[in-house]
């Protein structure tokens, strides 16, 4: 114990701003505590699954409090300040282990348009996926070749980075619709456990057994024990958890639009989807009013993809979701490059409901649409 508290004192002697505590103990009071630094004070949150409590202390009493919770509730301790990371770890006999080690620096605004790019994913750090995608070579570097995919992944984490850290737990269930390969979802799960210290259970789901098998052998060569593959539709599929985050990248046409329901139905806090292969919408659009928009295929086509997807986030904002429209990947990478992100809000507001159901139904009118996504939400009486 002594031990502990010295080493804690140097941590925070150092000048360290941000700490946070997790992988809980079984029977713990607590799941998570973020600690950050204030003017004159430290400020405690900590973290049940469903509240969260705060306190202001002083340097001197949250030194005896790390110690404690080190000693008999937490397993990590990752703190972080001054171009530093301070990391503690317990093994389950007990036996605490401090190191420190160099953060990435952040250049300053005078550097502007020579600043390199802080990725979430970093060169020389040992991720299996990102070498098995030939992202990565064995050492750990990005492969010239392979940069732009690089980037890619990197927006994709930063886009669920900013939703997960809202979360107020650390334990998370995830379902992938139509995971495919799966390399992305390998990528996720490497990032959430060992990035953001999140205990997560992942299901990736997909109609080719074959392509399941050799995803689960994949997460067993990997260590990922808490990622399992099953074959499965993604319309009716029942999950065997209460979910938390639903992905579904590149869901083909009308595939999206079960997931994202499932997901409503489901009451995911997050949801992830890259919509792809539009197709419903464009065999219904008709319009005397607009029929410049849906004279010329190429127009058509596009416009129809785009209605699509605005209709989708409106009836996620229906449902009580916080929906964005993001850029995933720059328009000369691929076309498909829209990611729908929806964060469950808590309460409800009865006009902004109406407002975007009036919003989406305007134009189905308009259009002759009557996308699945509706009828879906229509049926279960959830707009």
């Amino acid at each position: 114990m002594e031990q502990i508290t010295a080493d804690v004192i140097k941590m925070l002697d150092a000048g360290c701003e941000r700490i946070v505590l997790s992988k809980p103990e079984k029977g713990a009071e607590y799941r998570r505590v973020n600690i950050s630094r204030q003017a004159d004070a430290y400020q405690i949150e900590k973290l049940t699954k469903q509240q969260a409590f705060h306190e202001n202390v002083a340097k001197d009493d949250l030194t005896g409090r790390i110690a404690q919770w080190l000693a008999g509730s937490f397993r990590q301790l990752n703190g972080f300040g001054n171009g530093m990371e301070y990391i503690f770890l317990v093994s389950k006999k007990g036996k605490v282990t401090f190191k420190q080690k160099k953060t990435a620096s952040i250049p300053n605004a005078q550097e502007g348009h020579n600043r390199k790019k802080q990725y979430l994913l970093k060169e020389g750090e040992a991720i299996p996926p990102l070498v098995d995608m030939g992202v990565f070579t064995p050492e750990g570097r990005v492969v010239s070749s392979m940069y732009d995919k690089f980037r890619q992944i990197n927006r994709f984490l930063e886009i669920i980075d900013d939703a997960v850290r809202t979360l107020h737990t650390d334990h998370l269930n995830v379902i992938d619709f139509g995971c495919g390969k799966s390399y992305l979802t390998f990528v996720l799960y490497y990032y959430l456990t060992e990035k953001c210290g999140f205990t997560v259970r992942m299901i990736g789901l997909d109609l080719k057994a074959d392509v399941i098998e050799r995803c689960g052998q994949t997460a067993q060569k990997y260590g990922y024990t808490g990622l399992t593959f099953e074959p499965g539709d993604i319309n009716g599929y029942q999950a065997p958890f209460e979910v938390d985050m639903v992905v579904s990248l590149h869901a083909c046409d009308t595939a999206t639009d079960y997931a994202l329901y499932n997901a409503v139905e489901w009451g995911a806090k997050l949801i992830f989807s890259v919509p792809c292969c539009q197709h419903e919408l464009n065999g219904q659009m008709e319009s005397d009013t607009f029929s410049l928009m849906t004279r010329y295929g190429i127009i058509k086509e596009r416009f129809a993809a785009l209605a699509t997807d605005a209709i989708r986030a409106n009836l996620l904002e229906c449902c009580g979701y916080k929906t964005q429209v993001l850029e995933f990947v720059d328009l000369s990478h691929t076309p498909k490059n829209l990611l729908i992100r929806a964060v469950k809000k808590r309460g409800e507001n009865r006009q902004h409901k109406e407002r975007m159901l009036g919003e989406a139904e305007r134009l189905m009118e308009e259009f002759g649409l009557n996308p699945t996504l509706y009828r879906l939400l229509k049926r279960e009486k959830k707009v």
